[in-house]
């Protein structure tokens, strides 16, 4: 068995998402089992941390016994051992960095939003291609266990005619003053590339896209409801992006898709976030690991009165799709994809022009706001 081991340029590691899902849930595992190639070679990687803070880096560099971190991206991709380059930095600072590292040859990971306009997606993918390297686009919500059990209700022809999607997504993110918040600060300002809709938008685009088929239009209402949060450093600031958005999605074959996506709700449902697929043959909702089916054959006959009590739980009517296989981590399991297309060969349709469509959608959501219309997208 021949061991490959090939060095990962990490950007942005000792923010939440590079360093909880990325490093510690995805990298650090894939450094110990590897890759496995059809020919028997094991791909295994060697994380290079790269930020800004020396002191960060270095205590999450002794933390997982990694011997290699520097704040000098250009020293990183300079080294010839770094073979791929992965960027989870604030939207703003992706298209820079990721320039360099495509200038230097280095294939490319990054997390979403690739960029902040169409225009510079749709450039680094010409000049990904152009340089003659790889390129992909973290797509973590269709590996989800929850929403991989729906894609097998999907390929199996259980809905019939799927007519409709309502998802709910989101959870009280707090403004910071009285309890820390769970996301950072940048994420509520627009000068920094937050917002909701620039978020979110992205991976209702892969999702929808991939599942149901291409989003052809939207209706979307983005709000800002927390006028005012606090900081890191406990400083009040303005919350410039929007922290919420309220989306009608036309998608193609006639299927209308609802999403509520908040950071100002607080939640009473089963899972963060759920979506409910009607179609003519039956019903599932899918939320993070779990799916539940109600089949047309089985599914009761609700009578509107009011004036007596409901005697039958409606959520008691519907049945549990089973694991049938055990699940990963979802962004570890992409990871593992996206080094088989590099070494490999094999598809992977996550690039940065179905990047770019994320990023289309979410500027259309942002002009059907602001201008309270529905807006159609262009395929890209």
């Amino acid at each position: 068995m021949a061991v490959r081991t090939i060095g990962v340029a990490v950007n942005g590691v000792t923010g939440r998402m590079g360093y909880r899902q990325h490093l510690v849930r995805s990298l650090l595992p894939l450094r110990e089992e590897g890759v496995r190639l059809p020919d028997g070679t094991v791909i295994k990687v060697e994380p290079v941390l790269v930020g800004r803070n020396a002191d960060k880096l270095k205590e999450i560099a002794e933390r997982h016994d990694l011997a290699r971190w520097t704040t000098d991206l250009d020293a990183a991709l300079a080294d010839p051992s770094v073979e791929i380059y992965f960027d989870s930095q604030v939207t703003s600072r992706h298209v820079e960095s990721i320039t360099k590292a495509i200038e230097a040859g280095k294939h490319i990971y990054t997390e979403k939003p690739v960029s902040e306009t169409v225009e510079e997606a749709l450039q680094l993918a010409a000049l990904a291609d152009a340089k003659g390297v790889k390129h992909g686009v973290v797509a973590d919500k269709l590996y989800l266990p929850g929403i991989r059990k729906l894609k097998r209700l999907i390929d199996g022809g259980f809905f019939g005619r799927i007519l409709s999607v309502r998802g709910e997504f989101g959870y009280w993110v707090f403004e910071g003053d009285w309890q820390p918040a769970q996301r950072p600060s940048w994420n509520y300002r627009a000068e920094d590339g937050g917002g909701i809709v620039s978020d979110m938008f992205c991976h209702w685009s892969y999702l929808l896209h991939n599942l149901f088929g291409r989003v052809e239009a939207v209706t979307a209402k983005a709000v800002t409801h927390i006028p005012t949060r606090w900081d890191e450093q406990d400083t009040a600031y303005a919350a410039t992006a929007d922290d919420a958005a309220y989306g009608i999605f036309e998608i193609e074959n006639g299927v209308i898709a609802q999403i509520n996506s908040s950071w100002c709700v607080r939640v009473r449902r089963d899972e963060l976030v759920e979506f409910q697929v009607d179609g003519t043959e039956g019903s599932a909702v899918a939320g993070l690991r779990e799916c539940f089916v109600q089949p047309r054959a089985v599914t009761p006959k609700p009578v509107w009165n009011p004036d007596l009590p409901v005697t039958h739980p409606f959520r008691d009517q519907w049945q549990q799709v089973p694991d049938n296989e055990d699940f990963d981590n979802g962004f570890k399991v992409q990871w593992a994809e996206f080094l088989r297309h590099v070494y490999q060969g094999t598809p992977f349709p996550h690039d940065f022009r179905a990047g770019a469509r994320g990023v289309a959608l979410a500027a259309a959501g942002l002009q059907s706001s602001s201008e309270g219309r529905r807006v159609e997208i262009a395929d890209v």
